[in-house]
């Protein structure tokens, strides 16, 4: 390390943070007949769940779950979703699991954070699909119910557990070919998966059209964000580093800070490489988020 320089391998960490955001957060606990239909089930409830700019949701996959995890003994899913407030999420979750998963063949879905102080509705609502057949079961103090439907019944729990979390963690990593930048990409991804309390909500993972706020256009509250656009450098005052053609973005939501920053060090760790010219982190001055993750602090923690 010189001065405010700190070098992993051939990659320079930048000298700045990332800005994150209080929002609430659930857990669903989604289980299958098998992997095929818990793969069309989660595939299908995540979809259009990438940022809360225009999305009902921020909700991707946590981890997948062995059957001695599951509460009925089969393959299964944990899925975190986050929302800018508890009425968000209320109104967006019921309406994904009626839609995507009690369409699905042989889901059920329950509750992962049943010891939440809040709780919201889902299986409340959803039981009027049984339009007066549906049945509910207590066992110790959750309830559960059973809509009738073509593959026999769907078990779902009557409410779900919301929580405080952090989202909006974030690196932005710069290379010299996209083909460095796309690996590098999927390296830092991949390194999130045996983490637990963490998800990555874009495609894949990574974000091709990083934004900042604001824009020139009445209405817009987020815009391109042209400091890391390598076509507008000479244009802009460009954060890329000199021979950088390609930058991705990985953003990171979470259980709490921890969690963000755990994640967040993994993904700058493998992300750094050859051909990674630099790993910076998105911000909007310190003024929007409360919590600031500064990315030389994580490495040295």
């Amino acid at each position: 390390m010189m001065g405010h320089i700190m070098l992993l391998g051939p990659t320079e960490i930048v000298d700045t943070f990332a800005e994150a955001f209080r929002m609430r957060y659930l857990r669903l606990i989604i289980t299958t007949v098998d992997e095929y239909w818990l793969d069309a089930a989660v595939r299908e409830v995540t979809g259009y769940g990438s940022s809360v700019i225009g999305c009902d949701a921020e909700i991707a996959v946590e981890q997948l779950l062995d059957t001695n995890e599951t509460p009925d003994g089969r393959p299964g899913a944990s899925v975190l979703a986050f929302g800018f407030s508890v009425d968000a999420l209320a109104k967006a979750i019921p309406n994904r699991v009626g839609q995507c998963l009690m369409t699905c063949p042989t889901t059920a879905v329950y509750n992962g954070l049943p010891e939440a102080e809040e709780q919201i509705p889902l299986g409340k609502f959803l039981r009027f699909f049984g339009d007066g057949f549906q049945k509910s079961k207590v066992l110790g103090e959750r309830r559960y119910w059973r809509v009738p439907v073509m593959d026999g019944e769907f078990v779902v729990e009557e409410q779900v557990g919301v929580a405080k979390g952090v989202a909006g963690g974030n690196i932005i990593l710069q290379a010299i070919t996209s083909e460095i930048a796309l690996s590098a990409a999927r390296r830092a991804v991949e390194a999130l998966a045996p983490l637990k309390g963490v998800i990555t909500p874009f495609p894949g993972g990574v974000v091709r059209s990083g934004s900042k706020v604001g824009s020139k256009y009445k209405g817009m509250v987020a815009s391109t964000n042209d400091a890391f656009c390598p076509t507008l450098r000479g244009r802009v005052e460009t954060k890329l580093f000199e021979g950088a053609n390609c930058g991705y973005e990985i953003v990171i939501d979470g259980i709490d800070e921890q969690a963000v920053a755990r994640a967040m060090t993994a993904t700058i760790h493998a992300a750094a490489g050859e051909g990674v010219l630099a790993i910076s982190a998105g911000n909007y001055g310190g003024k929007l988020g409360k919590f600031h993750f500064h990315l030389l602090e994580l490495l040295k923690d």
